[in-house]
């Protein structure tokens, strides 16, 4: 087990460290436009983790106790994915050109995609929650549901009397 993570590790480390390289190389000798990337990857997972990360656990704890629960979890998965894409797009948003030209990226309007985007997932949590069909737990004191047993009806007693003793269908004392 131990050989297998050191090998799943390397592939991870060579890759951080091949991040390292391109940054040195493009870092030095330092410029006053470094300080701004400096700040976009140390901000970056500062601001996930320090703010956007609680936020979206407090608000997803808040939901999962004052919703029905066929709302809670497409409603939770709902809101985990409004925060992934606002932070995906929040450089597009907060300036324009705010990454580095791609073809066709600029074209749009960013705040418009983000709207559609968002509006597809929320209805999407819509369809979901109103076609979901929750299944109650399945509780000790009933039969175990096989395709071959016939359904147990309330007026219909649990047991025959060709079951064994001892089986679940029978009343404790039988």
């Amino acid at each position: 087990m131990k050989t297998a993570r050191v090998l799943l590790a390397l592939p991870g480390l060579a890759a951080l460290a091949w991040g390292v390289v391109l940054f040195a190389e493009y870092a030095l000798p330092l410029r006053p436009d470094v300080y701004g990337t400096v700040g976009w990857i140390v901000g970056g997972p500062i601001l996930n983790d320090a703010v956007v990360a609680p936020l979206t656990a407090v608000l997803g704890l808040v939901l999962a106790r004052l919703l029905p629960p066929r709302w809670k979890a497409p409603v939770i998965t709902g809101t985990v994915i409004t925060a992934v894409l606002t932070m995906v797009a929040f450089p597009l948003l907060w300036r324009p050109y705010g990454t580095p030209p791609m073809p066709g990226l600029h074209d749009g309007n960013p705040a418009l995609g983000l709207a559609l985007t968002l509006a597809a997932v929320w209805l999407a949590v819509v369809l979901t929650a109103l076609t979901r069909r929750v299944v109650p737990p399945i509780t000790r004191d009933a039969p175990p549901i096989t395709r071959d047993a016939p359904p147990v009806t309330q007026d219909a007693p649990a047991s025959t009397p060709s079951d064994p003793p001892g089986t679940p269908a029978d009343r404790p004392g039988s």
